[in-house]
């Protein structure tokens, strides 16, 4: 789906995810943005799929939407309205269901036989990307760096919640994720 409508794929990816989060969760497109201005800045390393990433990027988070929650796990929720109801790109829905170490949720959540057995993981450089755009950016689309997002995130849900533990789980993944894109982003400076 690289273009719909005559309209480049993080164009409507843009559009879809502003329809679902900017009124019923402001604060959450708000991050969203941030998310996907991230994900602007790694042209350098990514070239032609920057826009496939962008496009992730406005999409990450489209399963928090109050009309899309089924299992109340974001990224499940997220790529199966995209495949299901979209009928959007599957590289798009890997990385969504996928995004920011999902599975370590997916595990806590009893969700990990569905979220691996519907997607396939994505190349995990695109994965590591969107990691590293999603753990960089704050939940007011502020630039963060990973370890004040992961402190926020912890500091949001309290330390006995399943996304504070599973968070705990996913912080050498989401370090490494870090760690890699910002070597990549080095290398080419």
């Amino acid at each position: 789906m690289p273009i719909v409508g005559g309209v480049g794929q993080a164009e409507w990816a843009r559009d879809l995810a502003e329809d679902l989060l900017a009124t019923a969760l402001p604060r959450r497109w708000a991050h969203t943005q941030g998310v996907a201005q991230r994900a602007a800045s790694l042209t350098p390393v990514l070239g032609e799929e920057t826009d496939t990433l962008i496009a992730a990027a406005y999409l990450h988070d489209i399963g928090y939407a109050p009309n899309l929650v089924e299992t109340g796990f974001h990224p499940l929720d997220g790529a199966r309205y995209l495949r299901d109801v979209i009928k959007a790109d599957d590289r798009l829905c890997r990385l969504v269901a996928h995004h920011s170490c999902a599975v370590n949720e997916a595990l806590n959540r009893n969700l990990f036989e569905a979220l691996t057995s519907e997607f396939d993981e994505e190349r995990p450089e695109l994965v590591e990307a969107l990691t590293y755009c999603d753990m960089t950016t704050g939940p007011d689309g502020i630039h963060l760096d990973v370890t004040e997002r992961l402190a926020e995130i912890h500091s949001r849900y309290g330390p006995e919640h399943l996304v504070s533990r599973s968070i705990t789980t996913s912080t050498p993944c989401i370090l490494a994720a870090v760690r890699s894109v910002e070597a990549a982003l080095s290398a080419r400076a």
